[in-house]
C-alpha cells in the first residue's frame, strides 16, 4: 500500500489583490490549487490573473462558514486556497482555519502562504514611516473590545511606538479614529507626523502626510490604513520617514 496523501488546504496572503503586489509563493500556491475560496471582493479581484480557477465566496462578516467551505473542498480531494488581503495570519483566516480544522480533526495538510499586508505595503508608499519598533492596531471593535483597543493604544502610546492603524473608521465607527488621536495625544506631541494610505496597490492609491493633531479631525474609511510616528518621525523630501539611528555625516 502507498502513503496515505492528507488533502491540501493553502491560506494564502494576497496583497492588495493586484498581481504585482502578491509574493512569488502566493502565485504558485494559486496556480496549484483548483479551488479558490474567499470573500467576494476578494475573489474578484483575483480572477482575472487565475481565470480557470472555481471560485467559492461568501460575504463579509460569514468567515466561519468559508472556512469550513475551504476545509471540505480540500478533503473532497481538490486542492483548494482560502485568500485573505494582505497577510493570511494578520487580521485574516489562518488561525480559524487551524481551529476549525483541528475541531473537525480534518486529515488536511494546512500550508500558510505569507502575503504583504497593507503596514508594509502603505508604508512604503508614505516612504518609510515603521523603520523602528512598531505596533499595527486595529480600531474595529466587532471582534476585541473598545476598552482593550484603548489600552493597546495607550500602551503602544507610552512607549513610543509607531503606530499602524487598520479599519480606522466605518459608518457605525465615525469616531473611532479621533478618540484613538486624542489617547496618543496624551503622551505624544499634536505635531507628530502622521501618514495615510488609501487603496493600496488598487485604484485610487492616494497617500497624505499630516499631523497628529490634524489626523484626530480627518475623515477615512475601511479602505485607509493610518500610521502615527514616534517622536523622531519626520518629514524628508515630501516623505515620512521614522530614523533608525543610523549615524552618518
Amino acid at each position: 500500500m502507498g502513503d496515505h496523501v492528507l488533502s491540501k488546504l493553502y491560506v494564502v496572503g494576497i496583497g492588495a489583490g493586484n498581481f504585482d503586489g502578491m509574493t512569488v509563493g502566493a502565485v504558485k500556491a494559486l496556480k496549484n490549487s483548483d479551488v479558490i475560496v474567499g470573500y467576494t471582493v476578494y475573489c474578484e479581484l483575483i480572477k482575472p490573473y487565475f481565470p480557470d480557477k472555481t471560485y467559492i465566496s461568501t460575504p463579509m462578516r460569514r468567515e466561519t462558514e468559508r472556512c469550513y467551505m475551504a476545509i471540505e473542498s480540500a478533503l473532497s480531494g481538490e486542492k483548494t486556497a482560502m485568500i485573505c488581503s494582505g497577510d493570511a495570519g494578520i487580521y485574516g483566516m489562518a488561525s480559524l482555519v487551524l481551529e476549525l480544522a483541528a475541531k473537525r480533526r480534518a486529515e488536511v495538510e494546512i500550508e500558510i502562504i505569507a502575503g504583504v499586508t497593507a503596514a508594509v505595503s502603505g508604508a512604503a508608499l508614505l516612504g518609510s514611516p515603521l523603520t523602528s519598533d512598531f505596533a499595527v492596531i486595529s480600531l474595529s471593535d466587532l471582534l476585541t473590545p473598545m476598552e482593550v483597543i484603548e489600552k493597546r493604544l495607550e500602551c503602544a502610546a507610552k512607549g513610543d511606538f509607531c503606530i499602524a492603524i487598520y479599519n480606522p473608521s466605518s459608518m457605525k465607527r465615525a469616531d473611532h479614529l479621533k478618540r484613538a488621536c486624542e489617547i496618543v495625544m496624551r503622551y505624544r506631541d499634536p505635531e507628530t507626523v502622521c501618514g495615510i494610505a488609501r487603496n493600496i496597490g488598487r485604484d485610487g492609491e492616494e497617500y497624505s502626510i499630516t499631523t497628529l493633531k490634524e489626523l484626530a479631525l480627518t475623515e477615512t474609511d475601511m479602505f485607509s490604513t493610518v500610521f502615527i510616528g514616534n517622536s523622531a518621525t519626520k518629514i524628508v523630501d515630501g516623505k515620512m520617514v521614522t530614523p533608525r539611528g543610523y549615524r552618518y555625516e
